[in-house]
């Protein structure tokens, strides 16, 4: 040793995506911008991005003849070590791409997969992430497991299956078996906790990825939960004690959402969403300083309706009012106004009037406009504990 440390080799990566009738060009360069922070999130660096307009997808290639040989030409000429689809592939896809590309394939829920997977810090957390990996993984066993024996590691080998080849499937239908019942048994252990925490109100922080849910969970219990500006910080759901004036409530931080999610993890993630079934207020918490801010909003939503949960009581939190940006449009700019066009005090009018005033601007980072936050919170919750629980009034 001679005293120094070498940097970490990262992979370059380039980005694929398609412009079709589902996905206007515009949708596909933000999903682009999403994949590129994914990628980042992993480790690697996203070199450069291609795209194609497309009316039906190619079943065998996803893009077309001509877009693959250009992109065959860039992986040579710049040293490329990975090509990233948007998309899920099928496994098919996922084997005619390589063979013509001569280069390992990614595709969106796969990064996802890798990213969750060194993100898993708990034995529950790992287990979720595991079973999921493996469900992804089954149907993709001949292309994956006869080329992981060269392989030294890398984005999207995180996980099952890097230190054993494994080409019996039933091997891995009694892995995905087993971690169902270690899931089972630890979605019934968490199921009695929940049941032992008493008769406190549940107040749960759910919204996109990166939106800030970690930093206002330690703002408002005063504890130390992990945030930093990476996709998917918090895997596992934190549940803290939180006072307000005299008032205790349950407060729970929740894994954030994405666009694609997928499915597999949602359904291994089912214990750790389950703290939103049974929350009481649901925190939305909004990015207001992202520029497609109102899209997270309805992905968001999304999945919750598909959950069942969007009956709940639930009040949105602007948060990163401090990092809102503000661009006046020129008299002769005769384009459609877009967000960033209005002053903050503009979308927050505007807001309050569309959420029927359930709605709050704040920034956790900087602590503004905290105490109206927190005057809130205790109204709502003590509304609740006063309908719920009538002879705790004392209380108050």
């Amino acid at each position: 040793m001679n005293g120094t440390t070498t940097e970490k080799f990262k992979e370059r990566a380039i980005l694929v995506g398609v412009i079709s009738k589902e996905q206007t060009e515009e949708e596909v360069s933000e999903f682009l911008d999403e994949l590129e922070f994914l990628v980042d999130t992993a480790g690697a660096i996203p070199v450069e991005r291609f795209t194609q307009k497309v009316d039906i997808q190619n079943s065998r290639t996803y893009i077309g003849k001509g877009k693959l040989t250009e992109i065959e030409q860039f992986i040579k000429i710049h040293n490329i070590d990975l090509v990233i689809f948007d998309d899920e592939l099928s496994p098919s896809q996922l084997r005619n791409i390589e063979r013509e590309l001569e280069c390992r394939i990614l595709d969106r829920t796969n990064l996802i997969l890798d990213i969750f997977a060194g993100r898993a810090k708990t034995a529950h957390a790992k287990t979720q992430v595991e079973l999921a990996q493996y469900q992804y993984l089954l149907p993709r066993l001949t292309r994956l497991w006869t080329h992981l024996e060269r392989q030294k590691g890398g984005i999207g080998l995180r996980g099952p299956g890097e230190t054993e080849i494994e080409t019996d499937r039933r091997i891995i239908r009694d892995k995905i078996a087993r971690l169902k019942g270690e899931l089972e048994k630890i979605d019934r252990q968490m199921a009695t906790q929940r049941k032992n925490r008493g008769k406190l109100i549940r107040v749960a922080l759910v919204g996109y990825t990166n939106v800030g849910k970690s930093t206002i969970m330690n703002l408002l219990s005063k504890s130390d939960v992990f945030a930093e500006n990476k996709l998917f910080a918090t895997l596992d759901t934190t549940v803290r004690k939180v006072v307000i004036g005299n008032l205790p409530f349950l407060l729970s931080d929740t894994v954030g959402f994405i666009r694609k999610l997928p499915h597999s993890l949602v359904e291994s993630f089912k214990s750790t969403l389950d703290e939103l079934r049974e929350s009481d207020i649901l925190l939305h918490v909004v990015d207001i300083s992202h520029p497609n801010f109102d899209e997270q909003i309805k992905v968001v939503n999304q999945i919750l309706f598909e959950m069942g949960v969007s009956y709940k009581t639930t009040y949105v939190v602007f948060n990163k009012i401090d990092a809102y940006k503000y661009s006046p449009k020129d008299d002769d700019d005769l384009t459609p106004q877009s967000k960033e066009n209005y002053t903050l005090e503009e979308l927050k009018n505007s807001w309050m009037a569309k959420a029927n005033s359930n709605c709050i601007f704040i920034s956790a980072e900087k602590k503004e406009n905290i105490e109206e936050f927190k005057n809130l919170l205790y109204d709502k919750v003590k509304e609740i504990h006063i309908t719920r629980y009538p002879y705790d009034n004392f209380l108050y």
